[in-house]
């Protein structure tokens, strides 16, 4: 059972679901491992996350290793209704997911999945987990963990956490290095600005671009945008990563100061109201603004359309332009939601074989070691850092040096003198 946009879709979706896993072979080789081993056999699964061809490619691998898994989408704007309708008739996985839904039927697709009775949850944003914990407490006995994909998620369970609310342990698989590293850094820097240039067409270079947050995503959004010729300004309220981007050549302002200046602004802290209308008041006639959080909140979408007294929709593709009282013009990118997967196609396929890897890899785990864990946020395990890391290397035929025995001797041994 499955509520998908056209089913007639699924053979172009089994195409673009076949190209993406060309460039995923970390992911390919565990699935070939699980289809052996079976980790995950007569397991439920239920899933939010984006619906997109990369994760397709993770359905897959946790159907080999033995799971059924359900899924919805984790945000309807960036759904693939090809690849739902792929997943759903060709690849025989559940799924509750159409391009644009509203508000409504995006829960109401959330609470199908969870009716499955899931053994494992897998989350992108928390909102999977937060509805199983508020409204439907019933299920959670039969949890036996589950992993985030997201900053924003992580943040979110950790929150529970101190208020003694989550009931089954989850591993903060966006934390994870190779994750960190490769997704959120090289695809969401790369990704992003594909989707700001589809969406506008717009020269970076000796333009300047304003980066809310700089964590990793705001970190590799920084260095693609300075390679591309843009003047790079941050804003952050954290000091230590505020030091950082000084120290890296990039000027720093709080965003009242940024504001006259920008002419991209892109958000990527994982909080509200980070862009707000007294900065709107400040933005030069033609600023665009971009969001790469998860949520569409860190934009204050409904400050900007109060402050307008004209909204220009679809001024082009996933484009709006508000126009203010003094005529200033402001574009907002894909109504403020993820603007690389609204406008774009999200991180390239060779980026979520390292995610995704994490996360089948984690899956596995939990289904073996979740007697042994406590209600709690955990980080993936080492060695499957260090496994996925390894594949991968392999993958692109990179080889490193290893220790011989006297050099592990001497970083094992306290004893050898200086």
């Amino acid at each position: 059972m499955s509520d998908i946009a056209d089913a007639a879709l699924a053979y172009a979706g089994v195409k673009r679901i076949e190209w993406a896993d060309r460039a995923m072979p970390v992911l390919r080789q565990i699935r070939e491992r699980f289809a052996a081993d079976r980790p995950l056999a007569g397991l439920k699964i239920a899933a939010c996350m984006h619906v997109t061809t990369e994760t397709a490619g993770l359905i897959r691998t946790l159907q080999a290793g033995g799971a059924s898994v359900a899924l919805a989408a984790s945000n309807p704007l960036s759904t693939q209704d090809d690849t739902a309708a792929a997943l759903a008739h060709e690849y025989g996985a559940a799924v509750y997911a159409r391009a644009g839904t509203d508000r409504e039927l995006y829960y109401r697709h959330i609470h199908q999945v969870l009716e499955t009775g899931p053994d494992l949850v897998l989350d992108d944003g928390c909102d999977l987990i937060n509805t199983l914990h508020t409204d439907r407490p019933d299920l959670l006995g039969t949890v036996k963990g589950g992993c985030e994909e997201t900053t924003t998620g992580v943040i979110r369970l950790h929150q529970m956490v101190r208020e003694g609310a989550l009931w089954f342990p989850v591993v903060a698989v966006n934390d994870t290095a190779t994750k960190r590293m490769f997704d959120n850094r090289y695809g969401t820097g790369q990704s992003t600005l594909d989707g700001i240039v589809r969406a506008t067409n717009t020269l970076l270079a000796g333009r300047t671009v304003v980066i809310a947050g700089f964590g990793y995503c705001g970190r590799g959004l920084a260095e693609r945008a300075a390679g591309l010729g843009a003047r790079v300004v941050v804003t952050e309220i954290d000091p230590v990563k505020a030091l950082d981007a000084a120290l890296q050549g990039y000027r720093v302002l709080p965003m009242a100061g940024a504001a006259p200046h920008g002419d991209v602004f892109i958000t990527a802290t994982g909080n509200r109201d980070v862009i707000r209308p007294e900065h709107f008041a400040e933005m030069k006639d033609g600023a665009i603004l971009a969001n790469s959080g998860h949520f569409d909140v860190e934009i204050d979408v409904a400050g900007l359309a109060e402050a307008a007294v004209e909204v220009r929709r679809g001024v082009r593709p996933h484009a709006d332009e508000y126009v203010l009282p003094d005529g200033r013009g402001i574009v907002l990118l894909a109504e403020g939601r993820l603007v690389n997967l609204v406008a774009a196609e999200g991180h390239p396929p060779a980026v979520m074989d390292m995610s995704f890897a994490d996360q089948a890899l984690t899956c596995a785990w939990l289904a073996t070691a979740y007697p042994n864990l406590t209600p709690g946020v955990y980080e993936v395990p080492a060695a499957i850092d260090t496994e996925v890391a390894r594949l991968k290397l392999a993958s692109m035929a990179v080889d490193i040096d290893s220790l011989n025995a006297e050099q592990e001797d001497y970083l094992s041994s306290w004893q050898h003198g200086s």
